[in-house]
């Protein structure tokens, strides 16, 4: 029998150190329309195997193999008291690419990418461990973290408009696919038609999930990919390769010179990392004003311990050029929104976000999911980054506190799309030096916004 939720307080669950156990049907209730999301959805995680194909010449199977590791320890986050949707951490993700590009393709390309994620996730368990992920956020000054956060929209949106990016192989699907998604999760006129009626309400509760099987007619029909080619059974990863020939067991120990190599990298994308970090306490502080019937605790320190194990976890069992992130931001709003229309639409933020991943990992296990969606996961990823693009920039501008914060900003996000993550943060702390000399890290609140007015 589930255990109740008395309205103010968290949902039910069982204490382990700095985790909060909560299991499906046991503390929360499973959420049926963010699990069948999550069945399509997987596309986007499956559009990281061309990525690792691209990269490290890794065969279909043997990269279906990494997404599904990659997969079940997505779990840990809402198993383990995280109240995220988890995913990649997208804007670092050409960062690392051409990290590893620098390296001859082969043993020492899967050695840079293994001495890289490996050290990525002890350093993080390092930070939540010691509990410094707090004074960390505290000791970031606004105008960075606001432009930190617009930073990794711009690249997201970058990614797909960029000349050859993915815009250019699906034009009709993408704007199609893109325009509605928009008018459904943002527009505040179908919020509207979801209150009046029950048509509108139940796509408003299915989310993305329309939308991606809209896009597998469309692209066809648009000449912009073939139809599916439907294959029935249980899908075929090749972990024996994946472990022979991509990971410690079969190559060995990366040298120490990957390790200390790596270490610049490691630092600009846990820079990039730190902005999802502030993404979800904000997207999850908006939350708690439309529900106050559940308190949902977000730790920062806990979410390093778990992203940083997941990336400690991957590095050895299947190194993963998407990396593990605290946040897919994209359906992380999807969830929350959906969240925000109360307990009938959603009992609990870890219902929807545990629902939606254990969905995922189903698709990724069956093959009428799995080639249903392969023509379409260029649109799918398109369709993530967008999203991810628009809530990014909305949530790093208010981290601003004033029209100077704004500016600095503005110039350290463009920075981050365009040189990258280490550029952005030096000049960000260099014209934060300049323009507020003393006030480095307390900055001003000049009351541009709203929510800094009393």
């Amino acid at each position: 029998m589930r255990k109740q939720r008395i309205d103010g307080q968290e949902t039910p669950y069982w204490a382990l150190g700095p985790f909060k156990v909560r299991l499906p049907f046991v503390h929360y209730r499973f959420e049926w329309p963010d699990y069948f999301q999550g069945l399509l959805m997987c596309a986007v995680d499956l559009a990281a195997i061309p990525l690792m194909t691209d990269l490290l010449g890794m065969p279909f199977e043997v990269a279906l193999a990494v997404a599904m590791l990659n997969g079940l320890f997505y779990l840990l986050h809402h198993l383990l008291g995280d109240p995220v949707v988890p995913g990649w951490i997208t804007p670092a993700i050409p960062l690392l690419m051409a990290y590893c590009a620098s390296f001859p393709e082969g043993p020492e390309r899967v050695h840079a990418l293994v001495s890289f994620q490996l050290m990525l996730g002890l350093f993080s368990m390092f930070i939540g461990a010691t509990g410094l992920a707090h004074k960390v956020v505290q000791l970031i000054p606004q105008a960075i973290k606001s432009g930190v956060i617009v930073g990794a929209g711009i690249a997201a949106v970058i990614a797909v408009f960029k000349t050859g990016g993915r815009f250019d192989s699906y034009p009709v699907t993408i704007s199609v696919a893109v325009g509605i998604a928009f008018y459904v999760i943002f527009s505040r006129h179908f919020a509207r038609l979801k209150a009046q009626s029950r048509l509108f309400g139940l796509v408003g509760k299915l989310g993305i999930f329309p939308i991606v099987a809209l896009a597998i007619i469309v692209a066809p029909l648009a000449g912009e990919a073939p139809w599916p080619d439907i294959k029935w059974g249980i899908s075929s990863p090749d972990f024996a390769t994946l472990w022979r020939e991509y990971t410690v067991f079969g190559l060995g120990l990366p040298p120490l010179s990957m390790f200390l190599s790596a270490i610049p990298t490691v630092l600009a994308a846990y820079i990039v990392l730190f902005g999802d970090i502030l993404q979800s306490r904000a997207i999850l502080e908006e939350a708690d004003q439309a529900r106050p019937d559940e308190k949902v605790e977000y730790s920062p320190d806990r979410a390093h311990l778990i992203f940083g194990g997941r990336n400690a976890a991957m590095s050895i069992l299947g190194p993963d050029v998407t990396m593990c992130g605290p946040l897919w931001a994209a359906m992380h709003v999807v969830i929350v929104e959906r969240f925000t229309q109360g307990k009938k639409a959603m009992d609990s933020l870890f219902g929807g976000a545990g629902s939606f991943r254990w969905g995922t990992n189903t698709g990724l296990l069956l093959m009428p999911i799995v080639t249903l969606v392969q023509p379409i996961l260029g649109v799918a990823l398109a369709l993530t980054l967008l999203i991810q693009g628009y809530v990014s920039v909305k949530v790093g501008v208010m981290e601003a506190r004033s029209q100077r914060d704004l500016g600095i900003a503005g110039v350290v996000g463009a920075v981050l799309a365009t040189r990258g993550a280490a550029w952005a943060f030096a000049v960000g702390v260099v014209l934060c030096l300049l323009v507020y000399g003393r006030d480095f890290f307390k900055g001003e609140t000049d009351k541009t916004f709203v929510k800094d007015q009393e």
